[in-house]
């Protein structure tokens, strides 16, 4: 119990409403769970299975606004290439779906994806070797975008690339991994890439149970990515990562190796967003190139900008809530979601600097003064 405690305070500094939130996350999950599993279809409490699959795909974007907050919100590196790490998470998760539909495709072939079968493909690709084991598959989903991540950020924080150009460098990369994956000869689906998935771990796909059991996964995820998370971003290195952000210079002045700190946190960041793409996947049925496309990275960013930078909670909720609201807004108006993204953005920019998170702050520290007064009184 003691342990249990340490975990959940930890970072009360950072964040003091851990638990409530972790507490709110799971049994609000739960509860949807059961009114879909338990409940009659013309209850009025009943759940769809639409609904919980929509559900696990915002958490899936939560997860994903938490990586992006913990390196932007909390190190000041504006990563507009996050969608990356995301789809090549995904990818690892698709190629592994991909080869357990074995001979029920199209085409037959137990031993080679219909694509590949469509383009005269003679043996499958060295890289598509193992994928038909799920714990590798898995493995590839955080080894691959880490590995990209290190890489990109050990060649990128050493040479003090920061700031605006920082941020371009990390669009192109993604821009140049769509521009790879839509080409047939990459061997990932080309511009239709993965889909048709029937079945993971040997559980129907479409099932309601195996539905339901991948969002309470998603769900207990985020709630444990998060709570590392803030006991991370509470411990030293935290520390030492706010200084960072705050004053790079004269934090390495004193001693810190600056650039190291952020090539970490960098790849911890990518390893989430992989998580993420990886849970994605099997539960929208689909993941292709597009998920590559810079706006997506952009739309990322801006989550966290609506929720609260910097909080990692206010990331959460701007991501749940912007994507409801994008649920919501092309049903009615398809052709407008992006001018009133754009603006939802400008605006949460000039008057809500801080985000909803921010908001809340304020509208508590006018309370307290209230509320002391009628004590008083």
């Amino acid at each position: 119990m003691t342990r249990l405690t340490e975990w959940f305070s930890a970072g009360r500094s950072s964040g003091k409403h851990t638990l409530p939130f972790v507490v709110i996350l799971l049994v609000v999950s739960l509860l949807a769970s059961a009114a879909n599993l338990f409940l009659p279809e013309d209850s009025a409490l009943y759940v769809s299975t639409y609904t919980i699959t929509l559900l696990g795909k915002y958490l899936c974007y939560a997860m994903l606004a938490l990586a992006v907050d913990i390196i932007w919100g909390y190190c000041g590196i504006l990563s507009l290439g996050h969608g990356a790490f995301f789809a090549l998470g995904g990818y690892a998760m698709g190629m592994y779906l991909m080869r357990q539909i074995g001979d029920r495709g199209v085409y037959g072939n137990p031993l080679l994806p219909d694509f590949m079968v469509f383009l005269d493909w003679k043996e499958l690709p060295w890289f598509w070797l193992g994928m038909d084991h799920f714990w590798f598959a898995m493995l590839m989903a955080v080894v691959v975008p880490g590995l990209l991540a290190f890489v990109f950020g050990w060649l990128a924080f050493r040479s003090r690339v920061t700031g605006v150009y920082l941020s371009i460098m990390t669009q192109a990369l993604t821009y140049a991994l769509l521009l790879a994956f839509f080409r047939n000869e990459m061997g990932f689906g080309g511009n239709n890439g993965l889909t048709d998935f029937k079945e993971i771990l040997g559980f129907d796909l479409q099932a309601d149970s195996t539905r339901v059991s991948l969002f309470m996964i998603t769900a207990f995820l985020l709630a444990v990515l998060f709570v590392i998370s803030q006991r991370i971003l509470a411990s030293r290195f935290g520390k030492v990562v706010l200084a960072i952000r705050d004053a790079e210079s004269r934090s390495r002045f004193i001693g810190y190796r600056t650039d190291r700190y952020k090539v970490w946190l960098f790849v911890y960041s990518a390893v989430i967003a992989g998580i993420a793409g990886a849970l994605y996947v099997p539960q929208v049925g689909i993941i292709n190139p597009g998920e590559f496309s810079p706006i997506n990275s952009i739309e990322m960013v801006i989550w966290v900008a609506v929720g609260g930078r910097g909080t990692l909670i206010g990331a959460i909720i701007g991501a749940i809530l912007v994507n409801y609201a994008k649920t919501r807004f092309t049903a009615i108006l398809p052709d407008a979601w992006l001018f009133a993204l754009g603006a939802m953005f400008v605006l949460v920019t000039l008057y809500l600097p801080k985000g909803l998170m921010g908001l809340y702050a304020q509208m508590m520290a006018k309370r307290r003064p209230a509320i002391k007064q009628e004590s008083e009184a």
